[in-house]
């Protein structure tokens, strides 16, 4: 195991089951920048680990489940699903909040974290469908027309 497989694997332990927002900070260069679909491009290490805030206290002891797991040279990529119950409020793009629905999800997602020369994650990619998040949420209609 190389050096971005275990940072990736401390990012997964650090935002599952019980959180973690100071060992978070500590993975993320200060000038790191993340991509998510719903939170878009973030810059800077205080606001990807806000990003996580939200996220773990929207759905505070979620799990992960590895489905795959790869490293190639600096970058860690993992696919796999994420559970829990949302019961915390859920952050819009707006600025304001949703009150927690306490539905269970599972949402399949893909994230890749590159690795710089100090150990840290200078680039992070999450991908997982936000539609599906939405309508496991409750928050959408279950048959959506195409």
């Amino acid at each position: 195991m190389g050096q971005a497989r275990e940072v990736m694997d401390r990012l997964t332990e650090a935002v599952t089951n019980i959180p973690d927002l100071k060992a978070l900070s500590e993975l993320f260069a200060t000038d790191a920048v993340a991509v998510t679909p719903d939170g878009g491009e973030i810059h800077g290490r205080d606001h990807i680990v806000e990003y996580w805030r939200q996220m773990t206290d929207a759905i505070p002891e979620g799990t992960y489940e590895p489905v795959h797991s790869y490293e190639i040279g600096n970058t860690a990529i993992d696919e796999g699903f994420f559970s829990g119950k949302n019961t915390g409020p859920i952050p819009l793009p707006s600025g304001e909040s949703l009150p927690a629905t306490q539905k269970e999800i599972r949402i399949r997602g893909v994230d890749f974290a590159t690795i710089d020369g100090e150990g840290r994650i200078a680039s992070y990619r999450l991908y997982f469908d936000q539609l599906d998040f939405l309508v496991q949420l409750g928050l959408l209609p279950e048959n959506l027309p195409a």
